[in-house]
């Protein structure tokens, strides 16, 4: 299984990004996924889960109201839809799958429940 992140750039605070995941494996429906981040200095944070079906998600606090996560398993991909971006959103974002057969069908927040990473993709906002 393999995850390749993108989407990432610079823009301007209250700006929009939207970060993309393609999944390439074993079918995507089998994994719950989520996005996480990491900036310069701090360790990694979650920031959104979603489930193998797409019809249950999760967010950090931080993000609620401002980042939307979505996927489309025809297409093997995840999106993370970010608005109303902060300077404090820079940050190296990762997706990762959590594998569902294994560890269950609900989404998690704990970066070590998930089994595959992509390289990350770098978001840099601008105040």
């Amino acid at each position: 299984v393999q995850l390749q992140a993108s989407g990432g750039g610079l823009v301007q605070a209250g700006g929009s990004l939207r970060l993309s995941c393609v999944v390439s494996g074993r079918g995507p429906s089998s994994y719950v996924m989520g996005w996480f981040r990491q900036a310069p200095g701090k360790e990694r944070e979650f920031v959104a889960a979603i489930n193998w079906s797409g019809g249950s998600t999760d967010q950090a606090d931080s993000v609620k109201g401002r980042f939307t996560i979505s996927r489309v398993n025809a297409k093997n991909t995840m999106y993370l839809q970010m608005s109303n971006l902060k300077p404090e959103d820079t940050a190296v974002y990762y997706c990762a799958a959590r594998d569902a057969l294994r560890r269950g069908v609900l989404t998690a927040r704990d970066g070590d429940e998930y089994d595959y990473w992509g390289q990350g993709t770098q978001v840099t906002v601008s105040s």
